[in-house]
């Protein structure tokens, strides 16, 4: 059973999203938080496997309580929902830890498979506006005086992974743009996201925007 967490300022919203999710065998919502504050609390208490984070909410919005959940090393994934696709709080999100993201008027199979795919660890949701939203954001940032010492520990295979996930390629494209094995493209996924030491997959492409592996538009 995947246990969920749902937070939003408004209780419509929750209650919208308890009736989608307590539908399915698989889901149970073990709590709802109107703000970040409350969305800390109860991840300590009801122990979620993922939580659904809404970013604009009043004391403490969802960007600050993602970074102080991902601080207390909790086990919970977080899925940011937002009702704007390029909203550059969402980019925040992503870098405080956030498993993903995705828009409030999502049909509602896919915020149901979204969740079960966070929750078996994996990131890739929505990748072709994941990299649209992080090239728009890391665009207006300034490169990196010096590349990161994580890309040296990268061989040619992992950059070459790292960069069509960055790309926004789920494993099965990999495999067959690098004409590999589908289980040898999980095995470079992970090593990939040792080297970096990221939390997932999305993580893993953040790091590569700011990192300059990949140039946004290119």
């Amino acid at each position: 059973m995947i246990r969920v967490l749902v937070v939003d300022d408004q209780a419509l919203v929750r209650a919208g999203f308890r009736m989608i999710l307590e539908a399915e065998d698989d889901l149970v919502v073990v709590g709802e938080a109107a703000d970040g504050i409350e969305a800390v609390e109860l991840v300590e208490r009801a122990a979620p496997d993922v939580v659904l984070m809404d970013i604009r909410m009043p004391r403490l919005d969802g960007v600050e309580a993602t970074q102080r959940i991902m601080s207390a090393r909790s086990h919970a994934r977080v899925l940011v929902l937002t009702t704007f696709d390029l909203d550059e709080y969402v980019y925040a999100a992503l870098q405080a830890g956030a498993s993903g993201f995705l828009l409030k008027d999502t049909p509602p199979e896919r915020l149901v498979d979204a969740i079960r795919i966070v929750a078996a660890g994996d990131a890739e949701l929505a990748p072709s506006i994941t990299r649209r939203l992080l090239g728009q954001f890391v665009a207006s940032r300034p490169s990196a005086v010096a590349p990161p010492p994580w890309l040296a520990q990268l061989t040619e295979r992992e950059l070459e992974v790292l960069t069509l996930m960055a790309r926004g390629r789920t494993n099965a494209e990999i495999a067959d743009e690098l004409y590999l094995g589908e289980t040898t493209v999980k095995t470079h996924v992970g090593r990939v996201l040792m080297k970096l030491g990221a939390r997932d997959r999305v993580q893993a492409v953040v790091m590569a925007y700011e990192a300059g592996v990949v140039v946004p538009g290119a």
